[in-house]
């Protein structure tokens, strides 16, 4: 998550809602719905960033994924939330400069943007704060005082 205020990206956390494979799919998801409504009930967001569906050789996880997939987009919903979808070559131009970057330098351009000492883990989490910072950076957006999450 970060916060948009006087033009200025301000990192405030980061983090993965990840669930047990061995549990049936419901259940998967249902801790999922939980685990996103906590975290926005801590930090009380005012816009989302979600990035957008891509399979390139794991077309295996497509279903299980686009489940999760809709379980965020009814929660963000829920919460009236406004979403900004981005493809995941806009979020990396957006911090690299490079539309075909690799993880290693989405996470270490964040780390920079962010100030962070060290590049955010796991690369999920690294690649929903390029997404939040792109969000941020974005004429839509509003220019100040917004707390963008992003989740994928």
């Amino acid at each position: 998550m970060v916060d948009c205020a006087g033009g200025k990206i301000r990192y405030i956390d980061h983090g993965s809602i990840t669930t047990a494979a061995g549990r049936p799919q419901a259940q998967r998801l249902f801790a999922i719905m939980e685990d996103l409504r906590s975290v926005l009930d801590k930090y009380r967001p005012t816009e989302s960033s979600v990035e957008t569906l891509y399979f390139g050789r794991n077309v295996s996880s497509a279903i299980p994924v686009a489940e999760a997939r809709g379980v965020i987009f009814a929660v963000l919903a829920e919460r009236s939330l406004p979403v900004m979808e981005l493809r995941p070559n806009e979020i990396k131009q957006g911090v690299t400069g490079v539309a075909s970057a690799d993880k290693k330098q989405v996470q270490e351009m964040v780390r920079i943007i962010l100030g962070l000492a060290d590049p955010p883990k796991p690369d999920h989490a690294a690649d929903a704060l390029a997404a939040a910072i792109c969000a941020a950076n974005s004429t839509h957006a509003a220019p100040s005082g917004v707390d963008y999450t992003a989740i994928f």
